[in-house]
């Protein structure tokens, strides 16, 4: 039986685990990896979108069989993809082709197949459109195939932990700031807003589909009725997770990773969201999940006007906030991560957003993240913004969390350590509205009342609130102090005195 994929936390809320494959599991994962290496592909992400296509034509003749199974039963040939010229060009029969006429088979029939499967309107064969095969010789396709045959991908739960382990191993940030979100940030943060079955989902930014990811596997574990409840399957395979990105690539590997999670349909798309602005998807999300890209500034004339109006600024962090806020539905909520600016920036953009967050909507939360939590890509300090779009304010007490341990060491190696503070921080948000409200600004978590934030001016960092306490530490009289350092040095006199006489 699957290990489900939640564990109890100390404080009997439920985090979703961490992508747990077996050792052996793990060790074919790298042999596949090291054989790209040590075969002349040495980008990751390169290694990553190859495999990605081997796993994806895998996946078809898998859908294949099945199509043919239930087209003998049925007499219905629904489903079926392959016509009777194109069977050479199934996983399962060139794979036991010789590595020169593999080679052939895959290069001059399944990649030009894949790019034609675009016009059938799925999802996945929208991004394998202009998919490229750059593995360079025979030999080392051969190599892979037989390495990608031996790993089993008859369970849901293994195929989205193998595809999450070799997303693990994109060991150096994209360009445009992109990167990583760590699993347990994610995990934490889909626990904090608990998506159900009603949910419509987007991440703005979704680079490898990881908050969309996570999220599916919350409300399939939570609501379980989402697989047996015929509308409800329809909504979370067809319409729950949308996503959107600017770069082909993540795209692809997107959507191969909601594939191998086990989601039939979800809408992964490209778009630009700051430059196309949210004008088609205004008000259509209740619930937003992202770690948007910080890169700096844009150019004022590539950014939505949309955007511009509600905050006037080129910075990509705080066009992004107001994006969020355009996307959501009224009562619709939001967890972003943001760079520690956004709470405190001086400019006029930098306020006014805040101030949109605590009068016009209702800001609900935020989580200070240690500085090394996106090492090694980045050192940057974050935090997690949480908030509910009302267009009516009511923000009355707003909830800090100081994390000062992640579970993992703050250096560039991130090795698992016992402190963590992500299981309190999760049990602590539950009371934000109850026992959460007495305790005192010297402790990690507090409220702050939404007066207090207006009179410093809608700061939002946490050390603006926070409260010190300084240990009362008792110093000796100067005068006995004094008298000591004159007796040692008489001591010193002395002995200096003794040295000089035995050497003369």
């Amino acid at each position: 039986m699957s290990v489900g994929p939640y564990i109890q936390f100390r404080s009997g809320l439920r985090v979703m685990r961490s992508a747990v494959i077996t050792g052996e599991l793990k060790s074919k994962v790298d042999r596949v990896w090291d054989a790209f290496w040590s075969g002349g592909i040495s980008n990751p992400i390169e290694v990553i979108e190859q495999i990605t296509y081997l796993l994806f034509i895998r996946r078809l003749d898998d859908l294949e069989t099945l199509a043919e199974n239930r087209a003998r039963r049925t007499g219905s040939s629904e489903g079926l993809r392959f016509g009777p010229d194109q069977q050479d060009l199934r996983w399962s029969r060139f794979k036991n082709d010789e590595p020169g006429v593999m080679f052939g088979v895959i290069a001059d029939g399944v990649f030009p197949f894949l790019r034609a499967l675009g016009g059938d309107g799925s999802t996945y064969s929208e991004h394998m459109r202009d998919a490229r095969f750059t593995i360079p010789t025979p030999a080392l396709l051969s190599k892979v195939v037989d390495m990608l045959s031996d790993i089993p991908m008859d369970d849901r739960d293994t195929n989205g932990d193998l595809y999450e382990y070799l997303l693990s191993k994109i060991a150096s940030a994209g360009v445009n700031g992109q990167f990583r979100t760590p699993r347990h940030i994610i995990e934490l943060m889909v626990a904090m807003t608990a998506p159900g079955p009603a949910d419509e989902i987007c991440d703005p930014a979704c680079g490898t589909a990881g908050f969309l990811v996570v999220a599916s596997d919350y409300v399939r574990s939570t609501h379980p009725s989402v697989l047996t409840d015929a509308g409800q399957r329809n909504n979370f395979h067809n319409s729950m997770f949308h996503g959107y990105d600017f770069d082909s690539t993540m795209l692809r590997i997107g959507s191969m990773n909601m594939m191998m999670h086990g989601i039939e349909a979800p809408d992964i798309r490209y778009r630009d969201s700051l430059s196309e602005g949210a004008s088609e998807d205004a008000e259509k999300y209740t619930l937003i999940l992202a770690n948007p890209p910080f890169a700096g500034s844009l150019d004022y004339e590539a950014t939505s006007k949309d955007l511009q109006r509600t905050v006037k600024t080129k910075k990509t962090e705080l066009l992004f906030v107001a994006l969020f806020l355009k996307l959501l539905k009224p009562g619709g909520r939001a967890a972003v991560i943001v760079p520690d600016g956004v709470l405190f920036g001086s400019s006029k953009a930098h306020k006014e957003l805040r101030r949109t967050l605590v009068e016009d909507q209702k800001l609900d939360g935020i989580v200070k993240l240690p500085s090394g939590v996106f090492k090694p890509y980045a050192g940057v300090s974050t935090a997690i913004l949480l908030f509910t779009k009302t267009n009516s304010g009511g923000t009355d007490d707003v909830w800090f969390y100081d994390v000062t341990a992640d579970g993992y060491s703050l250096d560039d190696k991130r090795n698992p350590v016992e402190a963590n503070d992500l299981p309190d921080a999760l049990a602590r948000w539950a009371l934000r509205g109850s026992s959460e409200l007495d305790r005192a600004r010297t402790e990690q978590s507090f409220c702050v009342p939404v007066a207090d934030i207006v009179a410093q001016g809608y700061d939002l960092s946490l050390n603006r609130y926070k409260e010190i306490v300084h240990d009362e530490v008792e110093h000796r009289p100067p005068l006995e102090i004094i008298a000591e350092i004159e007796a040692l040095e008489s001591e010193i006199a002395s002995g200096l005195a003794e040295l000089k006489a035995m050497l003369s």
